[in-house]
């Protein structure tokens, strides 16, 4: 299209049409230059996240890295959606299996059968707009539109109207319903929506209190303080139900995590900015790989320090397998008692071990380290044709499969240790597999044992995702909250269950259920009270 100046024509129709179609020519280039950097984006996030989960929980370098990816790509697609003047497609229901691979796709949304619907008849009358005629029914054409209503607040007045006996006078007046606090004109909602937004979705109090003025009502921050505290406080026999039931089990996961917290004693006595690091710790039951009878859940435990007296006191009661990291703390759970026997036995975490191994590869692209990887990657899939079945089934197909596999590894591993410098990273990652052989094998010779410890590092990540909101706990007593808030937020989670509706519904009934059903209120045996009310059909 490009003209030396002496051949271009003089005649202007002409070159305005050869300047329109310039510029139709650089804005199809723009499109296609955004679109290949749509694509370069989405390629580079798919990388990172398939580098995560082929060598397991990865470092926070490389967490930061998908992270933003994800936000420079959305920020791209709004843009190219921006100027894109063509009808959306938002294509049907489930991608084909040729488009499986792409590294956007565009996926009709999914509306639960429980979302309310409303129907919208357009109905062109009973007359024919040509003839007149009589018009009759024959059919109908159905779109969907997916709505929003904001949410609003609503005061609902409870009026207890007072009677008299016309006979005797004794008045009559039907009892103030229980609240979930006491004296408090909050209702059962609006507490589990701020419960479920600071400690799920991890919007602090001062915001929530922005967005509530904006919907009419002026709660002061000090009031979300207050319901907050008293409705934990609620909650506390629940809680302490669905911890005494976790911490009961025969097996367990268990990892930790650090947590700023406020210490204004360091910030007396001059000690830096008054803040400290203390932990949370997260023990997880999860049987489903196994098809185990017993429901999931996770309790969530602060302590101000890394001590090891903090998970001895934790795990004071606990007896069986627990799964964890090399974490030295846990090493006299492990311990021999007077009969000989130890009151845990140790699992191994063999994606911790893969993590050495990868990095390891990634700086010095050692053939050595690829080869552990592609090794444990073995074992991997055999555990996702398994994952599942019950504990017999995968017993026998590890012992079948794995072990072989399990056995070989450990054997190469102590040749390599005879050819690699003893000080390097790499033997240290071996010396470690090899010094935890009996641990890393449990799950051979266990079908409910996990090859690796992912259930407890998934139920810290919401822990990592609100560091970045909150960023520190006020006090040691302000993390333990948290913690607790967590445990039954994230226990129903595990249950399949609508944190916000189940919440809801708990501090509705509370102080009206009998103490000794309050087992029927946790989340594995919750029941809707509309449906435990409901006749049966």
């Amino acid at each position: 299209m490009l003209e030396h100046a002496e051949n271009l024509p003089d005649d202007p129709a002409v070159l305005k049409a050869m300047i329109a179609a310039l510029q139709a020519e650089n804005a199809k280039i723009s499109a296609t230059l955004r679109v290949h950097d749509q694509l370069v984006q989405a390629l580079r996030l798919r990388i990172a996240k398939l580098q995560k989960l082929a060598f397991g929980k990865s470092s926070e370098k490389i967490e930061r890295e998908i992270e933003q990816l994800e936000l420079a790509l959305e920020d791209l697609l709004v843009a190219v959606a921006e100027e894109d003047d063509a009808p959306i497609n938002e294509g049907q229901d489930e991608p084909s299996p040729e488009a499986a691979d792409a590294p956007a796709l565009r996926r009709r949304p999914r509306v639960s059968d429980t979302t309310p619907r409303e129907r919208r008849e357009l109905d062109p009358g009973t007359c024919c707009p040509d003839c007149g005629g009589d018009l009759r029914v024959v059919g109908e054409d159905v779109s969907e539109l997916l709505d929003m209503i904001a949410a609003q607040m609503k005061v609902i007045q409870i009026a207890r109207i007072k009677k008299s006996c016309r006979r005797c006078e004794k008045m009559v007046q039907e009892p103030a319903p229980s609240r979930p606090i006491p004296g408090s004109m909050a209702g059962p909602n609006l507490l589990a929506h701020i419960l479920v937004s600071k400690f799920d979705d991890h919007l602090p109090l001062y915001r929530q209190h922005e967005i509530f003025e904006r919907m009419g009502a002026d709660i002061p921050e000090s009031t979300l303080v207050g319901w907050c505290g008293r409705s934990m406080k609620t909650l506390s026999p629940l809680i302490e139900r669905i911890e005494a039931d976790i911490m009961g089990s025969d097996l367990l996961h268990a990892d930790d995590t650090p947590i700023r917290v406020l210490d204004r004693s360091k910030r007396d006595k001059g000690l830096g900015k008054g803040v400290k690091q203390g932990r949370i710790w997260a023990y997880v039951r999860d049987q489903r790989p196994w098809a185990g009878a017993s429901p999931p859940g996770a309790v969530y435990r602060f302590a101000p320090n890394w001590k090891e007296e903090h998970v001895l006191s934790h795990l004071a009661n606990a007896r069986g397998i627990l799964q964890a990291d090399g974490y030295k703390g846990y090493a006299k759970l492990y311990a021999s008692e007077p009969d000989g026997k130890p009151r845990l036995r140790e699992a191994a975490c063999w994606a911790h071990l893969r993590r050495d191994f990868h990095d390891f590869w990634t700086s010095t692209k050692s053939e050595i380290a690829r080869e552990a990887l592609d090794r444990i990657g073995k074992f991997y899939d055999i555990e996702r044709d398994i994952n599942g079945q019950t504990a017999d089934v995968r017993h026998a197909t590890r012992q079948k499969l794995t072990q072989p596999k399990v056995a070989a590894f450990f054997a190469w591993s102590e040749q390599q240790l005879l050819r690699i410098p003893g000080k390097s990273d790499l033997a240290k990652a071996f010396r470690y597999g090899l010094a935890r052989q009996d641990a890393f094998s449990l799950f051979l010779s266990d079908g409910r044992v996990a090859i690796d410890n992912n259930p407890a590092e998934r139920a810290l990540r919401p822990i990592g995702i609100g560091r970045k909101n909150w960023l520190f706990a006020g006090a040691d007593t302000g993390a333990e909250t948290p913690a607790r808030a967590m445990t039954v937020i994230e226990t129903a989670k595990l249950n399949g269950l609508d944190p916000l509706a189940y919440l809801a519904d708990i501090l509705d009934r509370i102080h009206d259920h009998k103490i000794n059903r309050l087992d029927e209120l946790l989340p594995w045996n919750w029941v809707p009270l509309d449906a435990a009310h409901s006749p049966a059909t």
